[in-house]
């Protein structure tokens, strides 16, 4: 790099980092101590202002991060031509070497160009077609080891153009000699060791142990962290080695810094442990200690886990990735394996922390330990759960799982109470499940107080096997609590024999007025999914975790217009081809992304919006069930009152200057209220709902429509403040016939800007 080449190039300029799902905040982290400024967690990773100096940093120091990407331009890409246009407005003899090969990667969501081999083919057409003018010759692609590695991601037709500067993902540290099935990538394995405390405990002079090591990805990578050692200093190359504006000394003057910080280590052998009944991954894994030159800090034998010995230190942690088992046989031989570990844990690591990272988290039951804290995280395509418990008696397993009814004495089935109500629900049964068969519905209420005395929801969950979920409403305080008390063990005395359940199928909450940053705190940590069927379509259920299920029973029928409405739009889209080609919709305090699931199954390109990673990940989760994830669906975690200001102010904008865009379908269902202290102040829906629903309105394309519902009972939407808006309550017809006792359960209106209502 010569002294012209420096000038060039900004003290700061933007990043953009990428890392695996669930450690952004880990990320951010690394990114302020590596000297980023202004640095922003995104879905993706971060973003932030830095110096070269610190995107090198990053590539030798980080844990965590996947890709450093410098941001070199952001250009409208909403057709293949201002692609081609805006990849040209890039000086690539700037940034590529003579001789130089590279390759490109694409993403798009939420823009008209999708195909990724197209956007990729056009992107690469432009930087041949700029630098075979300037230099006179063809520039080389090679797709699999490239000198430079180019990102273009398209969002909402704006291309983001990307240098990534590490070239191959940083998780290739270079020190896999050979793995067994399916390893850990390694900056996934660090992450797993930042978010279980690690590093506070290896400096406090704690062990580290896993009983299930495979080929040693996670002990290798606690070495690493204990002993200082780069993760970037294994690797042979990088690829902004090739990069124009790189500058070697800097470089080399930080390599120079990471290996004094190494030799400096204190660590001392004896600390850390991998044990694994597999001689053949105990073997790989030493291989692999040894290419990451800690093969002396780490004391790997073969050993089943029932030999697991006590440790040395009185402190530690305990981190392991036992098996999953994807098949109902594989699941119940593994059943052993988690209570041998819970075991060995309960008997020889009091005292210590442990964490267990598995893609099956209702294995992790069998633990008999409360989990303190749970990480929602994927390895690869797999969901999966870190969970993290501290190893004391005060946490070993209760008599009485979550979410399970209370023992009752079965004297109570014999009262006269226990007789009507089971009467009552009978009778209810009859008629709900003829209606159900007829209507092809699997998931339903089957009483909501009919007996006022009575005050119980109970909703039918065709799973397999089949479920009920029991929700009492909390007395008020002029109820006697000793008759309530007498009133629930009634009802939970007849219901097994009325629904025809086991109680190991009876799941139980009390349900009172939830606000602020009630509404969505965790009850339990079962981690308990079922699978349900609604509409032909799939949804992940939790009887245990939540009050509420992960789908809302009572929004069946809307969830059944929103699928028709857009199949109507994209038949008229078919029949004129001089329209835009896809049907956009957006899907705003998202919770499970069930409303979303039904849009993309009729073929909408999806955005789906919440403030909880655990609910996006949960509608994730729901779209790959149904086969329906890819790049034609976007998943945003946002404050959605702060977005939603945010995207209206430019809406308006955009609107100002004669352009035209937005959603075709939008549904909003905001919290009744909120005082969540990641919310920006607090959210009252009839107070503030004028405001959000003048926002969101700004964002339907020309023809849009605007679904706005709410669950609360007193709510009275303000007509005189949205006259200059299509208006239509649709309360009525949007209430399920299994709901129709409690016909204020939500209210729901049709909101457009343009003339005439799409039929529903």
């Amino acid at each position: 790099m010569t002294d012209a080449d420096l000038e060039s190039l900004p003290v700061h300029h933007e990043w953009m980092v990428t890392a695996p799902g669930g450690f952004g905040d880990l990320l951010v982290g690394e990114l302020r101590a590596a000297g980023g400024e202004a640095v922003e967690e995104r879905t993706y990773g971060a973003r932030c202002m830095a110096s070269l100096e610190t995107a090198y940093r990053m590539c030798l120091q980080s844990r965590i991060a996947s890709r450093v990407l410098l941001v070199l331009a952001r250009v409208p890409a909403a057709t293949a031509e201002e692609l081609y246009a805006g990849m040209l407005s890039v000086d690539w003899s700037g940034v590529l070497t003579p001789g130089a090969t590279f390759a490109i990667d694409a993403k798009a969501t939420a823009s008209q160009l999708t195909h990724t081999q197209f956007i990729t083919l056009k992107a690469k057409d432009a930087v041949v077609d700029q630098l075979r003018a300037a230099r006179g010759e063809r520039p080389n692609i090679d797709p699999l080891a490239p000198d430079l590695r180019l990102h273009v991601r398209l969002s909402k037709d704006v291309a983001t153009i990307a240098l990534d500067l590490a070239g191959e993902p940083l998780h290739r540290r270079g020190y896999r000699a050979r793995g067994v099935a399916a390893p850990m990538k390694e900056n996934l394995a660090a992450g797993l060791l930042l978010r279980s405390g690690w590093p506070a405990i290896a400096a406090e002079g704690g062990g580290f142990v896993d009983p299930l090591c495979g080929s040693g990805t996670l002990v290798i990578e606690a070495a690493l962290i204990a002993a200082d050692i780069a993760p970037g200093l294994l690797r042979q190359r990088f690829g902004f080695e090739r990069w124009v504006l790189h500058d070697a000394p800097l470089w080399s003057q930080l390599r120079a810094e990471a290996d004094a910080a190494r030799a400096r280590s204190p660590l001392a052998a004896g600390r850390i442990f991998g044990r694994d009944r597999d001689g053949q991954a105990v073997r790989a894994a030493r291989e692999n200690a040894e290419r990451a030159g800690v093969a002396e800090l780490i004391d790997l034998q073969p050993g089943e886990l029932s030999q697991l010995m006590k440790p040395r230190q009185p402190t530690g942690l305990l981190l392991t990735n036992p098996p999953y088992g994807e098949r109902l046989g594989e699941v119940e031989s593994l059943r052993g394996l988690y209570s041998e570990l819970g075991q060995v844990l309960r008997e020889r690591y009091v005292g210590w922390k442990a964490g267990v990272f598995t893609g099956n988290p209702p294995l992790g039951k069998l633990l008999r330990i409360e989990a303190r804290r749970t990480h929602s995280l994927h390895n690869g395509p797999l969901e999966c759960k870190l969970l993290r418990f501290d190893v004391q008696p005060e946490h070993f397993h209760r008599d009485r799982e979550p979410g399970r009814p209370p023992t009752v004495d079965a004297g109570a089935a014999e009262r006269p109470g226990a007789q009507m109500f089971a009467n009552r629900l009978r009778k209810n049964l009859v008629e709900r499940r003829s209606w159900a068969a007829r209507e092809r519905v699997q998931c339903y209420r089957v009483y909501d107080a009919d007996m006022p005395e009575y005050a119980f929801a109970i909703d039918w969950y065709g799973t397999t096997p089949a479920a009920a979920c029991v929700q009492e409403y909390a007395a008020p305080r002029t109820v006697d609590a000793a008759r309530a008390k007498t009133r629930r063990e009634e009802v939970l005395a007849v219901l097994p024999e009325v629904l025809g359940l086991p109680v190991s199928q009876l799941y139980f909450r009390t349900r009172r007025p939830q606000s602020g940053s009630q509404q969505y705190t965790k009850v339990a940590e079962q981690h308990e999914y079922h699978t349900v069927e609604e509409g032909g379509l799939k949804f992940q259920v939790n009887f245990t975790d939540y009050l509420d299920t992960g789908l809302f029973l009572d929004h069946r029928p809307v969830r059944g217009w929103l699928r028709d409405w857009v199949r109507e739009q994209r038949e008229q889209l078919l029949a004129n081809p001089g329209r835009r080609p896809v049907v956009r919709f957006l899907n705003l305090f998202a919770y499970t992304g069930a409303a979303s699931v039904y849009a993309a199954a009729a073929g909408a390109q999806t955005t789906t919006i919440d403030l909880s990673h655990t609910y996006l990940d949960w509608a994730r989760e729901n779209f790959r069930v149904n086969g329906l994830d890819g790049p034609a669906h976007a998943f945003i975690h946002a404050d959605c009152l702060q977005w939603v200001a945010e995207q209206a102010n430019e809406a308006r904008a955009a609107q100002s200057a004669g352009r035209t865009g937005g959603w075709d379908l939008i549904f909003l269902d905001p919290p009744t209220f909120s005082n969540s202290k990641r919310m920006q102040g607090t959210w009252d829906v009839q107070r503030d709902h004028v405001a959000l629903v003048r926002d969101v309105a700004a964002l339907l394309a020309p023809g849009g429509l605007l679904v706005f519902s709410t669950n609360a009972t007193k709510f009275r939407l303000d007509t005189a403040a949205l006259a200059d808006l299509k208006l239509e309550d649709v309360s009525a017809r949007s209430v399920p016939k299994d709901f129709a006792r409690n016909a204020r359960i939500h209210a729901c209106f049709l909101i457009r800007q343009a003339d005439a209502f799409p039929t529903l």
